[in-house]
């Protein structure tokens, strides 16, 4: 079974062919600056060069035309026609308490994804778009949805209710929520395998590190905690977000700076984060660049990141008692060997000890550990993509 898989943004989509069960990757892609002048598409054909097209493109239905038209291309494409295609499957960030696993796309469904929107507001809406698209262009090929907080539905109430007015968790679902979560999944069992052990015979600490990043203790193979929160903003330092801070802060820098709630909330989630420290970017590449440089904001900006990092990491370890092993995964995790060299120094005294030589390795799976740490310490690149294609392929066969 051929697996279409669509990851959309406001502005952009990224697509995957994979062919199912075997999981081998057949092609693929990226469409950016939807609706925006100087479109283009980067399709890649595994094994062959990457092309480039830049083309006019208004909407998402025109953008999933022109990734049809990769798909079906005599020299680029990996099937001769989409009737080929015989799944579809869509990441979606938010699916509240409503779903704990993938399902198939039905009309209930579009609608509680739209109704969980406040609570994804960059993400759900795109995400929308791209299922309407493809039920307009493939109206006969089902379609799964994925989502991005079910893996963490197995958190106990301890873990995800807020110190809040108890009435806002009833009236308004004001709780954790997490993200990341399809990751999160993909690495445990990934983690599990390494470690020739079944997954819920595993506790482990996942630490997702990109632009984005969330770290999650998982206690026999289930998530136990997760440090996003209601939305993707709390929790670790991010690249533009500032993660945890003082509520009171809001109220704070209302009155002093004369704006409102909403123009704070934009700034905490654009402006801050690595970007805000450092006053340089939110690529932790180029802090890294500027630290070299004797830049001394890159430098605390590199180490707020980390500090906030082993804080997670300490605090999930005395939530589980036992782990198994640390993961580290997504952008910064799988290809800077200084930062998780930093993020575990001073981890010793917690059996946590890396091995700086294996540690010089970017984007393999690879185990880090030091021959005397108590805790193994792996490397998993992450692959969402693929835990959304086995899930749409399970869904869809039965």
């Amino acid at each position: 079974m051929k697996v279409l898989v669509v990851n959309c943004g406001s502005s952009s989509l990224k697509y995957q062919v994979l062919d199912m069960p075997s999981e081998t990757l057949l092609c693929k892609g990226l469409v950016e600056r939807i609706g925006i002048d100087g479109s283009v598409i980067k399709h890649e054909k595994i094994g062959m060069p990457k092309y480039v097209k830049e083309v006019p493109m208004n909407d998402h239905n025109e953008a999933i035309l022109h990734v049809i038209d990769a798909l079906i291309d005599r020299e680029y494409g990996v099937v001769k026609n989409m009737s080929e295609i015989e799944a579809i499957g869509h990441r979606i960030v938010q699916g509240g308490e409503r779903y704990d696993k993938s399902v198939l796309v039905t009309d209930k469904v579009i609608q509680d994804i739209r109704e969980l929107a406040p609570l994804a507001p960059l993400h759900n809406p795109a995400h929308l778009l791209g299922i309407s698209a493809c039920q307009k262009l493939m109206p006969s090929t089902p379609q799964v949805v994925v989502f991005d907080t079910a893996f963490h539905q197995t958190m106990p109430a301890k873990s995800y209710i807020y110190a809040l007015p108890y009435e806002w968790y009833e009236k308004y679902a004001v709780r954790r929520y997490g993200a990341h979560g399809t990751s999160h999944r993909y690495v445990t069992l990934r983690a599990a395998e390494m470690l020739g052990k079944k997954p819920e015979e595993v506790n482990l600490i996942t630490c997702h590190i990109g632009n984005g990043a969330s770290v999650s203790a998982i206690k026999n193979g289930k998530c136990y905690d997760t440090s996003m929160g209601l939305t993707p903003l709390q929790g670790l330092v991010m690249g533009t977000r500032c993660g945890d801070i003082d509520p009171a802060v809001i109220a704070y820098i209302a009155g002093k700076e004369n704006i409102d709630a909403f123009e704070i909330d934009s700034i905490m989630n654009k402006k801050s984060g690595i970007l805000g420290i450092s006053g340089i970017s939110s690529d932790m590449r180029d802090v890294e660049n500027a630290m070299a440089e004797g830049n001394e904001r890159a430098k605390l900006a590199w180490d707020v990141f980390a500090q906030r990092v082993k804080h997670y990491v300490g605090a999930y370890y005395a939530e589980l008692g036992r782990v198994d092993a640390i993961i580290f995964t997504a952008g910064v995790g799988e290809n800077s060997a200084p930062m998780r060299a930093d993020i575990c120094e001073g981890l010793e005294n917690l059996g946590i000890k890396i091995d700086l030589e294996a540690n010089n390795v970017r984007g393999e799976d690879k185990d880090l550990s030091a021959e005397d740490s108590k805790v193994k310490v792996l490397l998993i690149p992450t692959n969402e993509e693929l835990m959304i294609a086995r899930d749409t392929y399970e869904i869809v066969k039965a």
